[in-house]
This record gives C-alpha cells, sequence and structure tokens, in this order.
C-alpha cells in the first residue's frame, strides 16, 4: 500500500507534466464519490423523505427488526401498534422503511 501511494505522489519526471502523475488519483476519488457517496446520499434523502410521509394506519420495520402499523405521530415521535393494543413509542430516525417493501408483501 505504501508502495502504492509514493507511485502515485512520486514528482513528475521530466518533461512529464503534475497533472499526468495526479490523474490516477483524481480518477480514485470520482470513483468513490459515485459508486459510494453518491448512492448512500440519495437512499439517506429517500429514507428522509418516507420517514416524513408517514401517515396513520402505515405499515413500518423499526431498526430493532419490529414490524407495526403506525397509530399516532407527534414531532420526532411515533407510536407503534405491534400486536392488539400493545403499542411503543420509537424515534421517528428508527423506521426503516414500510414492512411491504421489506417483506415484498406490497
Amino acid at each position: 500500500m505504501t508502495n502504492l501511494l509514493f507511485v502515485l505522489l512520486m514528482a513528475p519526471k521530466e518533461g512529464q507534466s503534475p497533472l499526468t502523475s495526479l490523474l490516477p488519483l483524481v480518477l480514485i476519488i470520482l470513483v468513490f464519490y459515485f459508486f459510494m457517496i453518491r448512492p448512500q446520499m440519495k437512499r439517506q434523502k429517500d429514507l428522509k423523505t418516507y420517514r416524513e410521509s408517514l401517515r396513520k394506519g402505515d405499515k413500518v420495520l423499526t431498526t430493532g427488526g419490529i414490524y407495526g402499523k403506525v397509530v399516532d405521530i407527534k414531532d420526532q415521535v411515533i407510536v407503534v401498534e405491534i400486536a392488539d393494543k400493545i403499542r411503543i413509542k420509537v424515534d421517528k430516525s428508527a423506521i426503516l422503511k414500510d414492512s411491504g417493501d421489506i417483506a415484498g408483501r406490497k
């Protein structure tokens, strides 16, 4: 690994432009952005939009793996019914997605 960094960061040889020596590093950064960072940002944006659009009666899955139905929504707290008359309060950030999407039952 250190050899690779040494080669990438080596000073350009005579007659070689500095841009040529930085090109591989720039390409690596672009690949990371388009294949890792950008898709993750899109997923986060979609999840935020989903959480803001939650309504009573929606089926959800929490980060703890609990399936339930939204009964009440307050600012950052959602009341989820997980069984008959069994309700739990869950932070809005703990909701993953519609359980129908995840379980393939939509």
